[in-house]
């Protein structure tokens, strides 16, 4: 018994693990696209929701059938197309305008400060008692990030440094607060279920933007490499991601996958340095570690839901 709850352990934390590298190659993914290919984010992020929606709609499906599935109520409807507005179509939205001005490792530095965030949401809005070492933690994180901002030399200007961060840190918050909305929900409805039903949403949002400020269907007049790049972000980085680290938590918990997905700003660094050519100084370096750090302290206080 003991040897398989450890098989378990051990394809919980792989599964994680992968799920955590995967979500990676979004930003180097999308950086990539900005710089070979003349495309907008609003366009780039509907042509990614669109290739993935087919997939969490079979998702849906398939869920809803289960004979133990719960029975989505009206309330709940409301608050999936309020989290799935919020949570996955604004976060992606500031995230993808970010990528225009700041390099794929500082926007995964800066997003991966969503923990944080949660706890600041906790103590503000909650009224939660902020503990010792979750104090540490947030001052660690944000010591981190002054570090790794103030050393930047990678972007063009310092206009450009602080719109993108700006842009980023908005989807750090946005994705936060849709965190928080999910945790009652998530219980009720499972994990697949409500993820599934929440990207639906989300895409249909993205989809609807496109056409508002497009006034229809618009230029989709791009070379092929643009769509299988979309198509891959949208399998890769979405889909197989998703579904892997929702399984993951299922197997070892959310605290313990949230520590395993520490590895995603250290996967996207590296992946950003093979790929894009992107540099960190040593003292980035530094900072990209105390920032890490800080979000282990938090995750390991079992408060966030990753």
């Amino acid at each position: 018994m003991q040897k398989n709850e450890t098989s378990i352990q051990f394809g919980g934390v792989f599964i994680a693990l992968l799920g955590a590298i995967m979500f990676s190659t979004k930003a180097v993914l999308v950086k990539y696209i900005y710089i070979f290919y003349e495309i907008d984010p609003v366009t780039l992020l509907m042509l990614r929701m669109l290739f993935a929606l087919p997939f969490f709609m079979a998702i849906a499906i398939v869920s809803s059938r289960k004979k133990e599935s719960y029975q989505i109520t009206r309330k709940d409807y409301f608050q999936i197309i309020f989290l799935g507005i919020l949570g996955f179509y604004l976060a992606s939205f500031f995230d993808f305008q970010g990528l225009t001005y700041i390099t794929a490792s500082l926007e995964r530095l800066i997003l991966f400060t969503y923990p944080t965030i949660v706890v600041l949401i906790g103590v503000l809005y909650y009224k939660e008692k902020l503990k010792t070492p979750q104090l540490i933690a947030l001052i660690l994180t944000y010591i981190g990030i002054a570090i790794v901002y103030a050393n930047n030399q990678s972007v063009t200007s310092q206009s450009d440094l602080m719109t993108g961060s700006f842009l980023v840190f908005c989807s750090a918050v946005t994705y936060a607060i849709y965190l928080v909305g999910s945790g009652q929900l998530v219980p009720r409805m499972g994990t697949w279920k409500f993820t599934s039903n929440v990207l639906i949403v989300s895409s249909l949002a993205v989809i609807v933007h496109y056409l508002i400020i497009n006034q229809g269907i618009g230029n989709l007049n791009f070379p092929i490499q643009v769509y299988g790049l979309a198509l891959l972000m949208a399998i890769v980085s979405t889909v197989i991601p998703t579904l892997l680290f929702s399984e993951g938590i299922r197997l070892i918990g959310a605290s313990n996958a949230a520590i395993v997905g520490s590895v995603g700003p250290i996967s996207t660094i590296s992946l950003a340095y093979i790929f894009l050519d992107e540099r960190l100084t040593l003292i980035q370096m530094l900072g990209g570690s105390v920032v890490i750090g800080g979000v282990l302290i938090i995750s390991l206080q079992k408060k966030v839901e990753i």
